[in-house]
Order: structure tokens, then C-alpha cells, then sequence
């Protein structure tokens, strides 16, 4: 079954239909999930990038599936290197993030919050792309409103930010900072 798997791992692309019809397969063979992770997790596995771009719809559809990897995820998060695999995992963050602050929703434990803040602050304060950023704004204003000193930190990057980036970010942050504004 892993064989299977990692073929059709290596058969999809970048494409949102390939993306989704293996997300779809992995959620009806709820058992190939771990291994799926696995693969997602391993930055040397030649294939991780390719597994997260689909462990993102993956997380959309069903999130509470994740929760038994979450330790790992957060574990895994700051070490990611290849822009392609930081923007899914970024938006697995907002994610997480969203769920964590519905009624019922998933509930991270208070490491987990902690980790996911520092990974997504680094984020944004390194050299990666809009997307990414976006995705971890969004994501640390949702675990602002449990931690206020998050919505401080994120105001001052995303102010000092603001000026060096495309309109695409420009427009993301001036959004942001009217909610942060209230």
C-alpha cells in the first residue's frame, strides 16, 4: 500500500486537480495517512514538497484528522526550506489557527500555540514569499486574540514591512491593520 502511494505521490503536480485527487484518496484511505504525513515531513524524501501541496487540502476538507500530528508539525514547521513546501504549511497554520478558536473546533495546547507563533513570526520577518506571509498573518491574528502581545508584534513587523513589498501584501497588511486597529 506504501508503494502505491508513493506512486501516486510521484505522479501528481502542482496542478489543483492533481493536488486534490490525491487529498481526496488520502482522506478515503484514512490509514495511508500517517505515512502520508511522513513523507510531507521529510525534507530529504524527494517527493515532500509534492506531499504537503496535497496534506494542505488534506487539512481544509478534514483538520481533525491532523491533531495526532500536530507535535510533529510543530517540530517540523522552522525547519522547512523550500518555499513551495512553507506556503501549504503556512496555510495549514491558518488552518489550525481558525479551528482552534471555533467552539468546535480543534484545541491546540498552549506549546503548540506557542511554537506555531514563534514559527510564524519568523516567517514573516525572513525572506519568503507573499503567500506565505499572507498566510501567516492571518494565522498569528487569529492566535492574537487569545495572546494581545501577538497583535503587537504583528502590527510593529507588518508596519516596518509594509513600504518593501508588492501591492498584493500591501493590500493583505492594510486589511489586516484595520482589524488590528479596532
Amino acid at each position: 500500500m506504501k508503494t502505491e502511494l508513493v506512486s501516486k505521490i510521484d505522479q501528481s503536480t502542482a496542478h489543483r486537480k492533481s493536488r486534490e485527487q490525491l487529498s481526496k484518496y488520502i482522506l478515503r484511505n484514512l490509514d495511508m495517512l500517517s505515512c502520508f504525513v511522513q513523507i510531507a515531513f521529510d525534507t530529504s524524501d524527494k517527493n515532500h514538497v509534492k506531499a504537503f501541496w496535497s496534506l494542505e487540502l488534506v487539512c481544509e476538507k478534514k483538520i481533525k484528522v491532523f491533531v495526532p500530528y500536530l507535535d510533529l508539525f510543530c517540530e517540523v514547521l522552522p525547519k522547512l526550506k523550500d518555499d513551495s513546501a512553507i506556503r501549504p504549511a503556512t496555510k495549514i497554520c491558518l488552518f489550525l489557527s481558525k479551528s482552534n478558536h471555533r467552539k468546535n473546533g480543534i484545541s491546540l495546547t498552549q506549546e503548540q500555540e506557542h511554537l506555531l507563533i514563534e514559527a510564524l513570526l519568523d516567517r514573516l520577518i525572513q525572506n519568503e514569499k507573499v503567500a506565505a506571509k499572507v498566510y501567516a498573518m492571518r494565522a498569528l491574528f487569529m492566535l492574537g486574540k487569545k495572546y494581545n502581545w501577538v497583535h503587537d508584534e504583528l502590527k510593529i513587523i507588518i508596519e516596518q514591512d509594509y513600504v518593501n513589498h508588492s501591492a498584493a501584501y500591501q493590500a493583505a497588511t492594510r486589511n489586516l491593520l484595520k482589524k488590528l486597529n479596532k
